[in-house]
């Protein structure tokens, strides 16, 4: 099922040697080396920089810091082993889904799709900054949203112990959603549901997907129903009898005399019956 390509726009940015290099590769180099480089200032005392390209919304309303935004998302602290597990797991989420998602939705819609994960979020938060003061980092949440795409397209595959992705993808976004509640983590409610959202409305927008049973069910109850339904009127058909009786019975008789009255079907009955009727309806 993978590997289907429904745009002729799946071409690679550039190649090395024989091997084509597409947008989900370099999005997963650029990832890798900036965790490197996140790694390295905080061995040098220097992760303050960080700082100045991490999401808050004080920051971009009050100083104007509008670059945060975007540059969330490719800012990776290392806080332990764990986070780098994490890390490693989501990079593979990336390069496994975006790329099919690449392959199907053609370079410059998954580009889109990316940078529609990547702004939606922080523009809402940057929205609720006015009354609050949010902020976030890191990239895991988008990259979900790579996954709940995907699974938007393919909701019936089997996939993680015969599991069906949409079932996978709703757990996944099941405890996400009960984990923010938990801890009033209010920021990453948001950004998880309106990145959930965006991804579904792209793929759906796109046209992929099966057809949401429960939305159209939904649709067609709020929809106006006509109150009179017209008929139309039926006209009946005329059957017309063969000018010549004897050719249209014959072989009815032949048949008779081959395997019996009883071996008739029920139309050459009625063949017979009116046949035998314009017979005595015949003057002599």
């Amino acid at each position: 099922m993978f590997g289907v390509t429904t745009s002729d726009d799946y071409q690679p940015v550039t190649w090395v040697g024989r091997h084509p290099i597409h947008v989900t590769t370099l999005l997963v180099a650029v990832h890798v080396i900036l965790m490197v480089a996140a790694c390295f200032l905080s061995a040098l005392g220097a992760a303050s920089f960080l700082g100045v390209l991490v999401f808050d919304s004080a920051q971009v309303i009050s100083l104007g810091r509008v670059w945060q935004i975007a540059t969330y998302a490719f800012i990776h602290l290392p806080y332990s082993a764990t986070a780098l597990l994490w890390f490693a797991v989501e990079m593979y989420m990336l390069f496994a889904f975006g790329r099919e998602l690449e392959r199907f939705l053609g370079r410059r819609a998954f580009i889109v799709f990316y940078l529609l994960l990547l702004w939606v979020p922080t523009l809402f938060l940057t929205i609720i900054g006015l009354w609050m003061r949010v902020g976030i980092a890191g990239s895991a949440t988008l990259h979900l949203g790579i996954f709940i795409g995907f699974a938007a397209i393919y909701p019936n595959v089997e996939m993680f112990l015969r599991i069906q992705m949409k079932w996978v993808a709703l757990i996944l976004v099941a405890i996400g959603t009960l984990a923010a509640l938990a801890n009033h983590l209010w920021a990453d409610l948001i950004v998880l549901w309106t990145t959930v959202i965006a991804a579904v409305l792209f793929i759906r927008f796109r046209g992929a997907g099966p057809e949401l049973e429960w939305w159209s069910s939904l649709k067609s109850r709020w929809q106006p129903k006509p109150k009179f339904h017209v008929v139309p009127r039926t006209t009946p058909r005329r059957t017309v009898e063969p000018e010549n009786i004897h050719e249209s019975i014959d072989p009815v008789l032949e048949k008779i005399s081959r395997s019996g009255i009883n071996s008739l079907t029920a139309s050459e009955r009625r063949a017979l019956d009116r046949a035998r009727n314009r017979l005595l309806k015949k003057p002599q």
